[in-house]
């Protein structure tokens, strides 16, 4: 009993209040900084306006589009897991809205049910096909450097620096290594910026500068390493990251062009990636090319006076044969003396701050230790630099659908230092391992397990909220694995792999199967609509035809007026109609809605000569009188 709205349905009003709610909340989470942000903005306030003003039911469905393409537009700004979600079901309550404007203000449950599926099932195919044939596009935008995301690091290293940022245990970046194990935890460095440059208290990074300090023996940068067949793909989804220089292990093919290792070890991006980067590489055994690549000048620049003491221990193993045996005559030293590793090391003095931390204060954080070691080692004429990165991280197994990966955390941030050897090119050398062991068997955490005052400053929070998250992180990698993992290559591979040489007819696959799945949708639609209709619906179809000579003066059910109000209504106008729309809403009730209904065999119009237009003819009689009274409208 309904007919095209011609009155807004207050339900539908308010549900669109609910989905301009949610767009609001989703706009105070998302990064202002983004070129599409005040794009949606500006969607949103159209669409609270279109609604605002709204008088015809076609202002509600324009403001109903205008949510969905906003809900459209925050999905490429915020497309992780979580914000999905919260995308898809701000849909939904859209479409929702729209349905109940088109069935009226209160219809049953299950038709509202069966509009939204029926609509749900229609999109759905073309959306999967423009998911996996519309072309990818390259980055049509990109956010200012060093201004989005959060991550600590910084290409600035001072003594304290990465002390207060292991404080905050938010998650820093993840790894699938697909079907292969982790790297055990003595092995789990992840470096993301390379420091040459120093000051006497401070790293920073320089610029390579031709040099000399390479000699004849030195071997020439070898070329560029070959993916080994069958190696694994590791999957890094990064959070809100500002740098250009991405984390890795410093093996590895990079699978994006737009991804280069430069000659210091350091993984760049050729564009600025923005907020959570995802990407690739190809996992190979050997070490990249850039442990190879010679020393400059630069690795060996010491600010003369600036550290005197530190400079006099340097230049006392300077007379040792080789660069190896300097490392671990500093190795020696650093075990002898009473270091005590914290992140509490205090201040150092402006003057000579590495002297004080060596022979005084003797306690320090990871960067204490890197920074004074790699002057040690300059200073004993062996080319070194500091790596800032992340060292550990906390393995997550396969409980969630898909493979286990590496928690990485803020906490995990991490300093050490590169020696060069020789012909056996730059080596890793992490002197906090040689004062406190457990840093880098266990994590930060587990070096601190003795010692609850400073544990409590890393605010880990309960184990139960952080294997919940670590639970909602695989899910999450998992999304993007198999979402927005499917990026231009891996479009083109699939296309490759299904297609073969017809993939250059991608666009017009693309046209052709959409048309095609447009009309098989809509016809499905069709017989669905046609299929409820058939039976089920049998004294639905009665009842409409009993009505008509009601509708012909002018009486016709309001849109969601049950019959039982139709019927009062009526009498109300026409009491001369009281009894026959008794007896025929009472017998439709009993068919329809009765636990134990009657067989139709036994309905009065089912009766020989009593069918249902027999009992409508009942209310033909007073047709005279009718046409007497005006047409009600």
């Amino acid at each position: 009993m309904s007919q095209a709205r011609t009155t807004l349905s207050p339900r539908a009003v308010r549900l669109q209040q609910v989905v301009l709610g949610s767009l609001a909340l989703q706009l105070l989470g998302s990064d202002s900084r983004h070129p599409l942000f005040w794009g949606v903005v500006v969607l949103v306030v159209l669409a609270a306006l279109k609604l605002w003003e709204a008088r015809r039911p076609s202002d509600l469905q324009r403001s109903a589009l205008t949510q969905l393409l906003a809900v459209g537009v925050l999905a490429v700004i915020n497309p992780g897991l979580a914000p999905s979600l919260v995308q898809g079901a701000t849909a939904l309550v859209a479409i929702i809205a729209i349905v109940f404007q088109e069935l009226g203000e209160l219809p049953p449950v299950r038709r509202v049910l069966e509009q939204t599926l029926r609509l749900l099932g229609a999109s759905i195919p073309l959306m999967l096909l423009l998911f996996l044939l519309l072309p990818r596009l390259g980055p049509l935008w990109q956010l200012p450097q060093n201004q989005a995301g959060r991550t600590g690091l910084s290409d600035q290293l001072n003594p304290g620096g990465l002390s207060s940022l292991v404080r905050d245990a938010s998650p820093a970046l993840r790894v699938s290594f697909g079907k292969d194990p982790p790297p055990p935890p003595s092995q789990r460095y992840w470096r993301v910026l390379v420091l040459e440059a120093f000051d006497g208290r401070g790293w920073g990074v320089s610029q390579r500068v031709p040099a000399a300090a390479a000699t004849a023996t030195d071997p020439p940068p070898p070329p560029t390493t070959k993916p080994e067949p069958g190696g694994a793909s590791q999957l890094w989804l990064l959070e809100p990251w500002p740098l250009t220089q991405l984390p890795w292990s410093g093996q590895g093919l990079p699978e994006s062009a737009e991804l280069r290792t430069s000659d210091q070890g350091v993984l760049r991006s050729q564009r600025l990636i923005g907020d959570r980067p995802v990407y690739t590489l190809t996992h190979t055994e050997r070490i990249g090319s850039w442990s190879l690549v010679p020393p400059t000048a630069r690795q060996l620049a010491l600010p003369i006076g600036s550290n005197p003491r530190l400079e006099a221990l340097g230049q006392s193993w300077g007379s040792l044969a080789t660069p190896l045996e300097r490392v671990q005559a500093a190795q020696r030293w650093f075990k002898q003396r009473p270091f005590r590793y914290t992140l509490e090391p205090g201040p150092l003095p402006q003057l000579a701050p590495m002297d004080a931390f060596l022979f005084q204060t003797q306690k320090g954080f990871c960067e204490h230790y890197a920074s004074s070691f790699t002057a040690l080692m300059r200073a004993a004429g062996v080319p070194a630099r500091v790596v800032v990165g992340y060292q550990g991280g906390d393995w997550v197994g396969a409980a969630t659908g898909g493979d286990g990966y590496l928690d990485v955390r803020q906490s995990d941030a991490h300093s050490w230092s590169e020696v060069w050897l020789g012909a056996s090119g730059w080596l890793r050398v992490d002197p906090t391992g040689w004062v406190d062991p457990a840093r880098i068997e266990r994590g930060l955490a587990g070096s601190l397990a003795d010692r609850p005052g400073e544990l409590a400053l890393l605010k880990i929070g309960p184990a139960w909220l952080r294997q919940l998250g670590q639970r909602w992180g695989g899910l999450d990698l998992l999304w993007t694995r198999w979402m927005l993992g499917f990026d231009g290559p891996a479009q083109q591979a699939w296309l490759g792999q299904w297609m073969g040489p017809w993939k250059d007819w991608q666009g017009l696959l693309l046209v052709l199967t959409m048309a095609g799945t447009i009309t098989v949708a809509l016809g499905l639609m069709q017989l669905l609509d046609h299929w409820r209709r058939r039976p089920g619906d049998r004294l639905r179809r009665q009842l409409e035809r009993s009505l008509r000579p009601l509708r012909r003066v002018g009486l016709e059910p309001l849109p969601g007026e049950s019959l039982d109000a139709f019927c009062r209504r009526v009498r109300e106008i026409h009491p001369s109609l009281s009894a026959p729309l008794q007896q025929l809403e009472h017998h439709y009730s009993q068919r329809r809605f009765a636990r134990q209904a009657p067989p139709l065999a036994v309905l009065p119009w089912r009766q020989p000569g009593h069918d249902l237009a027999t009992a409508i003819r009942r209310l033909e009689l007073p047709w005279l009188e009718l046409r007497q009274h005006p047409r009600q409208q």
